[in-house]
């Protein structure tokens, strides 16, 4: 694409009312708009991540076996009643409260299943959807982390017993660590033990360490299993490491790391909690009707990509891992010659195979050119000039580095990957 073409402009200073880094740098990069507070428009660059975000997260759903969805967001109030939680809080309700907006989905993929799941061979089964979901949020100011609306996938599996529920969860925790690695942020990212709510003794989260987090975790020292900090109390030594509480086995079981992190996924074994109010039953082999088991998977979309640019900037702006990056390629002639011109023109043909944002702007000046880019993040940046043309190159340089190379031009796509 030709910057010319992108109607969205930068941003030089930080917004006032903004206080996470996440914002911040999304909203000076021109990701995103704020239109209200948890409330954000996804502006073409912005988006072009989130449809990488979404791609990768529906390939690992569909080598998984699950079938893709979409429940509305619109949902009736009697399904809520049902559950006891049309009351909670963060719930919108509309026309005089006869619908909520969903914020999740198993009041309304609970009683779906009725129609579909009917004996044991129609078991396991899972289906996963991603949609924009709607909460009132109290904490909503932490950027495109906690907002009012947001793009979320989530899973919800159906099991015949508790030793299937338990493999297809222990399955799940790889899948999403294949996620999080293709979304560049698993080196950063643990297994979070949290509380279970009314579900289960415990649940799972899954944490990304950063200063800027809104979470604090402690990160066993021993198998770096983590532990959040509401039931820490209940887990003075780790529970992975001892989870019959001996601390005979060594003296490191009490040893843990305090750090901030940010949730980007969680896991639950639901079990019985909505087969039962619903009804969701099947027939074993011997004819005999049980309750369905169930689990619930979900990612946030938006909060993922608000988690990257966490993790992946400096003080010059964002800087995107390749697998997520609007485009592989920032490329900018720095003078206004027609050599120049026509040089910078050639290589973009040439590079057509690949993501390309050409700046071919006019009035800008090199220096402004640069510190845009750095801004916005993109991985690789060629640039084009008098100079590197007297030797038939470009200067070729990766974001996440200080240093540049020049490469010659016949040698640049090669290179590229």
């Amino acid at each position: 694409m030709k910057q010319t073409d992108l109607f969205v402009k930068t941003l030089r200073d930080s917004p006032k009312d903004e206080k996470s880094l996440n914002a911040e740098l999304l909203l000076r990069a021109g990701f995103v708009d704020k239109l209200a507070s948890g409330v954000y428009t996804y502006l073409p660059v912005g988006l072009c991540v989130i449809k990488t975000i979404k791609n990768i997260i529906r390939e690992e759903m569909n080598v998984l076996g699950s079938q893709e969805i979409l429940m509305p967001a619109l949902t009736p109030k009697e399904n809520w009643e049902k559950t006891k939680r049309f009351d909670v809080a963060e719930s919108y309700k509309i026309k005089d409260e006869d619908f909520v907006l969903g914020w999740t989905h198993e009041e309304i993929v609970t009683p779906l299943m009725i129609k579909h799941i009917l004996s044991y061979k129609d078991l396991p089964l899972s289906v996963f959807q991603i949609q924009t979901k709607f909460r009132d949020e109290l904490r909503a100011k932490s950027g495109i982390l906690r907002t009012r609306e947001f793009l979320m996938k989530d899973l919800y599996s159906f099991h015949e017993n508790q030793e299937d529920l338990d493999k297809y969860y222990d399955k799940m925790i790889k899948v999403y660590f294949n996620i999080f690695k293709e979304l560049g942020i698993k080196k950063d990212t643990y297994l979070t033990l949290a509380s279970g709510g009314t579900f289960s003794k415990y649940s799972h989260e899954f944490q990304m360490v950063t200063d800027t987090g809104e979470d604090t975790i402690y990160i066993c020292n021993k198998c770096k299993t983590a532990i959040n900090k509401e039931i820490k109390d209940e887990n003075p030594v780790c529970p992975n490491c001892h989870p019959t509480g001996d601390l005979s086995k060594g003296d490191s079981s009490d040893s843990f790391q305090e750090k901030m992190a940010v949730e980007v996924g969680n896991i639950f074994k639901l079990g019985t909690k909505y087969s039962l109010p619903f009804d969701l039953k099947f027939r074993d082999k011997d004819g005999i009707e049980k309750p369905v088991l169930m689990g619930c998977f979900g990612i946030g979309l938006s909060r993922a990509m608000g988690s990257i640019v966490e993790v992946c900037y400096d003080d010059k702006g964002i800087i995107w891992p390749k697998e997520v990056a609007p485009f592989l390629v920032h490329l900018i002639p720095v003078e206004k010659s027609d050599k120049v011109k026509r040089a910078a023109e050639k290589i973009y043909e040439d590079l057509s195979s690949f993501e390309v944002l050409y700046d071919d702007r006019q009035d800008k000046s090199a220096g402004e050119k640069f510190a845009e880019a750095d801004l916005i993040g993109i991985p690789l940046r060629v640039v084009v000039s008098e100079k590197t043309l007297a030797k038939n190159s470009v200067e070729l340089k990766e974001r996440a580095k200080n240093s540049a190379k020049l490469v010659k031009i016949n040698k640049l796509a090669g290179l590229i990957k």
